[in-house]
């Protein structure tokens, strides 16, 4: 049998969150059948195929396509609340994401190459972590001015970015490498805006931060100092706040939360670590909030003016069918769109 198909059905299988159990009731065979298509023993016959494809929603040429890349381990650090089968269907959709995204780059001939800048620094403390900041942004041109897509400028830099639903609520994201030497970040879709640039300069602290001799909270520990620092650094708040001690308004953090896309939270933090707030105002502040939920409403609230989005994928993609690299079948498959809905959006172009 095909051992390329016994790959896809199992994996179609996973990334729906279905048991053999309940594929076999939904196409009418029994568990022990499906479970010899997934192990290569048997093949399904052309009308089994077509019930398969449809049950898993995929087209049948995706359920014979060459896997081309290996993702390395995905660890869902940032929750505890990720378990079986919702984990599993995470990580099969992730790896089906990121293998069509190093496919296309295949076809057009766009290198894949990353050069961590921070591979000979390390961190073995949050002040590294902070320093590792500053030598990054020296290292790729950026100066200090607020980064305004954080996800555009590591793609350009060849950190590939992808974003997945997950309406429950229990992910964040992770990082990860593919083949061990691509570097991918993995960013839940429907995040406020300002959590999700936290949560990608954090992750890029995973990967390319040298911490592999501290444990877990240390590097936790790590990520969120070099995430905040790559978002907000202290020459930032000098900049927008002078350097002298005052009354700090609330007004002027909402202000720094619109013009850097950091929380109000996580700048107020910021301010005590900095010396612009001493520790009591730090527990007043979250003493009202924990008290007056009207407070605590207003300080939750996204202001961030800017964008967290790529297009890059698609981009290719397009890119790829304009030179005839691609069909428009392959094109709808790897964007995830019907074929009618791709052709009406070509309708439209220039």
């Amino acid at each position: 049998m095909n051992l390329i198909l016994a790959f896809r059905l199992k994996n179609a299988r996973l990334k729906n969150g279905l048991s053999l159990q309940q594929v076999a009731d939904q196409i009418g065979v029994s568990k022990q059948m499906i479970s010899k298509y997934e192990k290569g023993l048997s093949m399904p016959t052309s009308a089994m195929l077509i019930r398969l494809a449809t049950l898993f929603e995929v087209k049948i040429d995706q359920l014979f396509q060459k896997p081309g890349y290996e993702v390395g381990e995905i660890s869902f650090r940032k929750r505890s609340k990720l378990k079986g089968k919702r984990e599993i269907a995470l990580k099969e959709s992730i790896k089906s994401k990121i293998e069509n995204y190093l496919l296309i780059e295949d076809l057009l001939g766009v290198s894949h190459e990353f050069i961590n800048p921070l591979a000979h620094h390390q961190i073995s403390s949050v002040s590294e972590a902070k320093m590792a900041a500053y030598a990054l942004k020296e290292a790729w041109n950026i100066g200090q001015d607020a980064i305004y897509n954080g996800v555009d400028l590591l793609e350009e830099k060849h950190i590939k970015v992808i974003e997945i639903e997950d309406l429950s609520g229990d992910f964040d994201g992770l990082a990860t490498w593919v083949d061990q030497k691509y570097p991918l970040l993995v960013l839940a879709k429907n995040t406020p805006i300002e959590r999700k640039r936290f949560t990608l300069f954090h992750e890029l602290g995973h990967l390319i931060l040298p911490m592999n001799q501290l444990n877990h909270s240390e590097k936790e520990k790590n990520c969120n100092a070099f995430a905040s620092e790559m978002l907000l650094s202290k020459a930032n708040l000098e900049m927008e706040l002078g350097n002298s001690k005052r009354n700090i308004f609330l007004e002027e953090v909402k202000n720094l939360q619109e013009k850097y896309g950091i929380s109000v939270a996580a700048i107020i933090y910021k301010l005590e670590e900095t010396g612009y707030l001493s520790k009591y105002n730090l527990r007043d502040f979250f003493i009202r909030i924990s008290s007056d939920s009207d407070f605590k409403q207003e300080i939750e609230q996204s202001r961030y003016l800017g964008t967290e989005r790529s297009n890059r994928f698609e981009n290719l993609v397009f890119r790829a069918l304009s030179q005839e690299t691609i069909s428009l079948s392959k094109a709808s498959s790897l964007l995830d769109i019907r074929l009618s809905d791709l052709k009406s959006v070509l309708l439209q172009a220039v």
